[in-house]
């Protein structure tokens, strides 16, 4: 334990973010491209058993920056949903600091790993009308993203007419309302970082990049968070709940005690396990509406 500032309250220690690059990640199996820069691929996680199998979607976070994290920092949470008996779509895209990547790209990128899932799902022995997105930190924006972006108009670059079937969307440590994370979250990412995100010097940047824009989005949202993360405190996750109810989304707030931004994407901690049961929770089953 450690004690911080001149309230003398403990708070529990938490990875780090060099903590989690000391474990060990499986392998990744092999890429399936989705456009033709190295980046623009999936890795395609299918458990055994018979097929069709229920997918989540794992959108990785790293302050949208490929120099930080790349899809692989997923690979022991999608390792642990396989063991479960589901297949996880790892998407891998490009940050704001490669080229293509910012905006309008690193959009472009989530959406059409998204577009391939559907259109490809059969042939891949993948059931697309069982599918949940679980977003990291800055993957966690972008899952709600992905879910809000037919709401997006035909002005904007990101208008596209994909129809992927979600059921669910988890944000785990994520930053769904850009226009909050670019002053509150500077310190963890930068503001110039959102800036080349959302394409700052348009009239309207938020409108078409930030899900908290795009609301309601039509499905269910589970916000999990760590009680110690700094990265993205809880209240992240609460001001963008409370809007989203609001709007008439349903959705659903978890502070988990005595965790932080790390273990959010690591089996065997609680809040990792906790990830994991509730996004296979909300995979439902193949006769459900």
């Amino acid at each position: 334990m450690s004690v911080t500032g001149s309230s003398c309250q403990t708070v529990p220690d938490v990875m780090t973010y060099a903590d989690f690059q000391q474990l060990e990640q499986p392998a990744s199996p092999q890429a399936i491209a989705y456009g033709d820069d190295p980046l623009q691929h999936v890795n395609l996680w299918l458990p055994e058993g018979k097929d069709p199998h229920p997918v989540v979607v794992l959108i990785h976070g790293g302050c949208w920056q490929t120099s930080i994290a790349k899809a692989d920092i997923m690979n022991r949470m999608a390792d642990a949903f396989v063991r479960r008996g589901i297949a996880v779509w790892n998407v891998e895209y490009r940050g704001v600091d490669v080229a293509g990547g910012g905006y309008p790209g690193t959009f472009q990128d989530v959406a059409a790993a998204a577009d391939l899932l559907e259109s490809k799902a059969g042939e891949l022995g993948l059931d697309a009308s069982r599918a949940v997105a679980v977003g990291h930190s800055a993957g966690g924006h972008l899952a709600l993203w992905l879910a809000g972006r037919s709401r997006i108009g035909e002005e904007s670059p990101l208008y596209g007419s994909g129809t992927l079937p979600l059921r669910a969307v988890v944000s785990i440590g994520g930053l769904p309302d850009l226009e909050k994370a670019r002053v509150e979250a500077s310190g963890a990412c930068g503001a110039e970082t959102i800036d080349r995100l959302i394409g700052a010097d348009r009239e309207t940047p938020f409108s078409d990049t930030s899900p908290v824009e795009l609301l309601p989005l039509g499905v269910k949202q589970i916000m999990i968070s760590g009680e110690a993360d700094v990265i993205a405190p809880p209240t992240f996750a609460e001001s963008y709940a409370n809007k989203a109810k609001a709007s008439g989304d349903e959705t659903r707030t978890i502070t988990v005690p005595a965790q932080g931004h790390f273990e959010l994407i690591t089996p065997g901690t609680k809040a990792g396990d906790m990830v994991i049961d509730i996004a296979i929770e909300h995979l439902g089953t193949p006769h459900e509406q």
